[in-house]
């Protein structure tokens, strides 16, 4: 729109500021609207037809942009009535500025006035931890991994038997002939990668806000999965699959078989996992991509060695279930998408602050989890830094290391209590409370080794009830 003041706008340039910003959808009802009325709109205004229509956020992303319109006037209106160091503005009102100074420092019939332009106050942290939306997170993440077992046992009951109906034919498996070991490979790179995303994560500054991002995420991909596999059930893509026998409708056995498998973490190798069906689409693929995601986003760019090897876990592991013909190749394309396609659309939609209001414009604000995405990243402000920290203080490990000492040393003889970590007199009083566990009949004293050498009585028990017994 150039340099031109948006009071000045005619109807048109209107209309072409709301196709520059994005919000077309408003040009119709706005038709008729010049700069200086489009900068009185209120929010009373979008409570009435026809503006009430237009948008589900009542207005608030247009009536952002035309508060800032509003201090960019403001500015533009008074900087020209500065005279020496104050701003001025006429009796009447009117903008117009003159060059004509008093002595007195202001313009001929100009009166000094103080523009008052509001700035926001923060409101409260910009990454509030607020574990309680992690808590929601992880249950619901645990109960899509629940009814995804379910979902398992029940689809085990429909595969037809290999014999009747054998394996897809299948293009990788043409070129490739099955490794019997690579499946174990896979599930190892998978535990490797979920390990070390915990130690990433256990280290993160903000390690609530991206818990509850993983957290989500898995747990509609695993949602997903339990749609996708029973839909459609697919054969077996081997001959060599030993599918545990079928139950036919005996829910005791088959919730004992869902008990044990969600035990076993769903591994092969920890023997948990030997039924049929649950094909379309790859869990394993799931969680090697997802992992390798989220280590490579929340890691500092300048570990690219850490991105490489955590890439190569990923993309091995990820061959390895093709290489046992453990699943069609179809099951690992889909699961990929699915999964980097989720981690992208969520992401975006939590950095572009834009896109967390809904609007007609919006159209990623249609998804189903819409709703639970605004309650967990409502009041996260911006992107989150890849900022770490030690998840404990020093006084903690302090704390810790006393306390394992009493526990396990013979700090009782005769009437004397000397504690034996030599950290100071102020903290040996808070870092002993096993200390106190002394028979309650006996006078102690307790004592802190000086850095002179010397013993210094801190505390006299006598007669005291404490926590435990000798």
């Amino acid at each position: 729109m150039g340099m031109k003041k948006a009071a000045q706008w005619s109807e048109e340039e209107v209309g072409l500021w709301l196709a520059e910003e994005g919000m077309q959808e408003y040009a119709g009802p706005l038709r008729n609207m010049d700069g200086r009325t489009l900068l009185q709109l209120s929010q009373a205004d979008f409570q009435k037809p026809p503006l009430s229509r237009i948008t589900s956020d009542g207005g608030k992303h247009l009536l952002e942009k035309i508060k800032t319109l509003n201090i960019e006037h403001h500015i533009e209106v008074h900087k020209n009535g500065f005279a020496n160091g104050h701003v001025v503005v006429s009796h009447n009102g009117d903008a117009r500025a003159s060059s004509k100074n008093k002595q007195n420092g202001l313009v001929n019939g100009y009166n000094k006035e103080l523009v008052r332009i509001p700035i926001p106050e923060p409101t409260g942290l910009r990454f509030p931890p607020e574990w309680g939306k992690t808590g929601v997170a992880f249950l619901y993440a645990i109960c899509c991994f629940v009814i995804t077992t379910i979902m398992i046992s029940i689809v085990h009951e429909r595969v037809p038997p290999k014999e009747a109906t054998p394996p897809l034919p299948d293009k990788f498996f043409d070129f490739f002939d099955r490794v019997e070991w690579a499946f174990s490979v896979c599930e190892i790179n998978g535990m490797i990668l979920v390990i070390l995303w915990i130690i990433q994560w256990s280290l993160m500054k903000h390690k609530s806000i991206v818990g509850r991002r993983f957290l989500f995420i898995v747990g509609t991909l695993y949602l997903y999965r339990c749609i996708t596999m029973y839909i459609t059930t697919l054969p077996v893509p081997g001959m060599h699959f030993k599918c545990s026998p079928k139950l036919y409708g005996d829910w005791e056995s088959q919730m004992r078989r869902v008990m044990k498998m969600i035990a076993g973490g769903g591994l092969t190798i920890t023997g948990s996992h030997n039924m049929c069906g649950d094909y379309l689409y790859s869990g394993h693929t799931v969680m090697l991509t997802l992992t390798y995601l989220f280590m490579r986003e929340y890691s500092p760019r300048r570990f690219w060695w850490y991105h490489w090897g955590c890439g190569a876990l990923c993309v091995v592991g990820v061959f390895c279930i093709l290489l046992a013909h453990d699943h069609y190749t179809i099951d690992v394309v889909v699961a990929y998408f699915i999964t980097t396609r989720l981690f992208w659309w969520y992401h975006s939609m939590a950095n572009q602050p834009d896109l967390k209001g809904a609007s007609q414009g919006n159209f990623l604000s249609r998804v189903w989890w819409y709703r639970f995405f605004q309650y967990l990243e409502q009041n996260v402000q911006t992107v989150v830094p890849r900022s770490y920290q030690i998840p404990f203080s020093w006084r903690s490990l302090q704390w810790g290391l006393c306390l394992w000492v009493c526990l396990n040393s013979r700090l009782f003889s005769g009437r004397g209590l000397q504690c034996p970590v030599n950290v100071g007199r102020g903290f040996v009083l808070l870092c002993c409370p096993v200390c106190l566990g002394l028979h309650k009949s006996i006078t102690f004293e307790l004592f802190c080794n000086l850095s002179n050498g010397k013993k210094q009585k801190l505390l006299n028990f006598n007669s005291l009830s404490f926590f435990f017994d000798k």
